[in-house]
């Protein structure tokens, strides 16, 4: 089922290893995700590997037994490889014993229901992909219905990003919008931006409004970083637990924040 590879020329090892670009990535709408946990999860998930690869030495790890039958049940590839192959694809002098490949998986601008879920979370222009990971894994463990990117976003599926969300990337919708779109009134309304909040149909008419909007009084918490109309310092108080939002008025919004009903502006 699994085919043993040493040679640093091989061609799936290059393939594998070009990932880490963007370049790549679009042409060839895959990702590369790192370690035994995250690839756990996409299985669990429903996603399988297209590329599984695996060091020598965790072969008879049960969960990586599990990945390598799910791998191979779906037509993937089953490498095993040296630890070095393992530093050069990882480009990390400790490397995780698993790496695996998948597909990536966007959802369309057309599919989003605003009713899906009280919350959305949408960006615009992040540049920073660890920020832009714990974003999403902040998303998923609040229940937001998905992260919506608008503009000249940093790619949610570069490594750095994929690894920051520890596993979420396959579990919160990912939607990328063109500025154009981003100004669309459909979208307008689902995420509260330059018209109304889609809950309660109060009026907000900026970014300024749309941040008094946050008592939370609709259940609903979305953040944009216009870089026209920046976000001004936000606090915010989440049962005993303090979640903090700041942004210069210079800059964009670049930063988690935690989300929840019950929070209020103080």
């Amino acid at each position: 089922m699994s085919r043993v590879v040493t040679s640093h020329s091989n061609a799936t090892v290059k393939a594998v290893k070009a990932l880490h670009m963007r370049k790549t990535r679009e042409e060839t709408g895959q990702f590369l995700a790192e370690g035994l946990k995250i690839v756990t999860e996409a299985i669990e998930l429903g996603f399988t590997p297209k590329i599984l690869m695996f060091g020598q030495d965790g072969g008879d790890h049960p969960l990586l037994v599990k990945a390598i039958g799910a791998t191979g049940m779906a037509g993937g590839d089953v490498i095993e490889v040296n630890r070095e192959i393992l530093e050069k694809v990882a480009r990390r002098d400790n490397p995780p014993s698993v790496l695996a490949v998948f597909d990536q998986v966007f959802t369309p601008a057309e599919a989003l229901a605003p009713g899906s879920a009280k919350v959305w979370v949408a960006l615009h222009k992040v540049r920073d992909p660890g920020n832009l990971g714990t974003i999403i894994r902040t998303a998923d463990a609040a229940g937001c219905g998905g992260v919506i990117l608008v503009g000249d976003c940093c790619d949610p599926y570069s490594v750095e990003a994929v690894r920051a969300t520890m596993g979420s990337i396959f579990a919160v919708p990912i939607v990328k919008l063109t500025e154009a779109e981003g100004m669309d009134p459909r979208f307008g309304r689902l995420l509260a931006a330059h018209d109304e909040c889609a809950l309660c149909r109060r009026k907000l008419g900026n970014a300024q409004s749309i941040a008094a909007h946050f008592d939370y009084r609709c259940n609903v918490a979305v953040i944009f970083a216009f870089a026209l109309c920046p976000l001004p310092e936000i606090e915010i108080e989440i049962g005993n637990d303090h979640a903090i939002t700041r942004t210069n008025r210079n800059n964009f919004l670049d930063a988690p924040t935690t989300f929840g009903s019950n929070a209020e502006q103080r």
